[in-house]
């Protein structure tokens, strides 16, 4: 894909457990795909995410931070988000839509807003009942908290922060032992970093043991696998390589990339990591294939005030949307869960809990900038999945009105995009 581009290391092939190729997904993603998504991110729909980076670690008793200076996030200033973009945070349906202006000028002028219709209240209700609803794959921030603020997301870029050692250890470690499918039987040592092993021994333990698994539970592990590639890559793509008193210079860092991914240093895993990355992307695309019908509903809107820029964005995101349905070898989700229909229910709540547990994790990362991204990214990937397993629900969407099956958030849907635009 595009940023793998830039290194001299090359993945051809095929891809387990589906019938893509690599050569395949680069063509349409490097030719087609890419100059669309990386222009849509730049909006400024898409380009603020409202984010709670103080919430405490809810697994272990660490309020410990990264004190080095590229760690830390710049949120916007009140001044700085468009003017509409905080109504955007309302949920998400035509007939709720139509009175968040109402409703935000009700507010300000210190008026009771007796004026939504019975089935804007309905849909208001089902919204709040849908926050714990069972098809969520992340726990969402409360974004109506004081500590939640918007992030520019293009002034805080995914970049290599310094954030490495233990601390950082720890969080994969509880991501890929505790939250990763696995033989029962198998013994794990306690700190592969004290063997010298680093996280290389996460790959390598994990693949050595996925021909026992089931297929969703293999691809659980790629996607999570894939997404740690993913930050990997984009760490070496963006490495602090020098930093004196004239300034500083970012770039790649190819020796960084060869430590992580090349065949030799990382006895043959260092390819599967980046098949694991292509798989990721299939999943992502896939889903984005899939909510077309969400956002092409007249009623539906993208909010940031300004009307005739919301709705060149919306023809714009429509256009890729229409797009990815052209891609011709598409994952089929209908390889998940089949079968025994009530082994396969257990199973899929096991897979969304594993993965819920996972965005969890990110509020324990000690970088306030690797949060960010990596809050972002999981809750980007929960989407995905939401997307994938409520596929009977988008279809049956109504033209107009509430749709009360399905519904995403301005959060879900910031984080959903921007999470597929890594992987472009």
């Amino acid at each position: 894909m595009y940023h793998i581009l830039f290194f001299i290391q090359q993945v051809t092939g095929y891809l387990d457990d589906c019938t893509c190729d690599v050569e395949t997904i680069d063509t349409f993603n490097n030719n087609k795909l890419f100059p669309r998504l990386n222009k849509l991110l730049e909006s400024d729909y898409f380009r603020h995410y409202k984010v709670n980076l103080k919430k405490p670690c809810p697994l272990w008793n660490d309020s410990s931070h990264c004190g080095i200076r590229d760690c830390a996030v710049k949120p916007c200033a009140s001044n700085e988000v468009p003017g509409g973009t905080e109504s955007a945070s309302y949920k998400y349906s035509e007939e709720a839509s139509k009175h968040v202006g109402e409703c935000e000028e009700a507010k300000r002028l210190g008026a009771v807003n007796e004026s939504l219709s019975e089935e804007t209240q309905r849909a208001m209700l089902q919204w709040t009942q849908h926050e714990d609803s069972s098809d969520n794959f992340c726990e969402a921030d409360d974004i109506q908290s004081p500590d939640a603020e918007y992030v520019d997301l293009l002034l805080n870029p995914e970049r290599y922060t310094g954030y490495k050692g233990p601390e950082a250890w720890k969080i994969w470690n509880s991501i890929y032992e505790e939250n990763c499918f696995k033989p029962r039987t198998i013994e794990r040592p306690l700190n592969p970093l004290a063997s010298g092993r680093g996280e290389h021994y996460y790959f390598t333990y994990r693949l050595v043991f996925l021909s026992g698994l089931c297929v969703e539970k293999r691809a659980f592990y790629k996607l999570i696998s894939g997404l740690h590639a993913s930050i990997n890559i984009h760490l070496s793509a963006r490495y602090l390589l020098q930093d004196t008193w004239s300034g500083t210079k970012w770039g790649h860092n190819i020796t960084e990339f060869q430590h992580r991914f090349d065949e030799v240093l990382t006895q043959g895993e260092g390819p599967k990591r980046l098949k694991n990355l292509y798989f990721l992307y299939l999943i992502e695309l896939r889903a984005v294939s899939k909510v077309l019908p969400f956002f092409e509903r007249p009623g539906f809107q993208l909010f940031t005030g300004n009307e005739n820029r919301d709705r060149e964005i919306k023809n714009q995101l429509l256009e890729i949307l229409h797009l990815t349905k052209s891609f011709p070898l598409h994952f089929d989700e209908n390889s998940f869960f089949a079968g025994n229909k009530k082994e396969a229910a257990k199973l899929k709540e096991e897979f969304r809990l594993h993965f819920r547990n996972i965005s969890r994790i990110m509020d324990c990362v000690g970088c306030l900038k690797c949060r960010l991204w990596g809050k972002l990214q999981t809750q980007g990937l929960g989407t995905a999945l939401k997307i994938l397993f409520s596929q009977k629900l988008i279809e049956n969407m109504p033209e107009s009105g509430p749709s009360y099956g399905f519904q995403l958030t301005r959060q879900e849907i910031v984080s959903f995009f921007n999470a597929f635009g890594r992987l472009v």
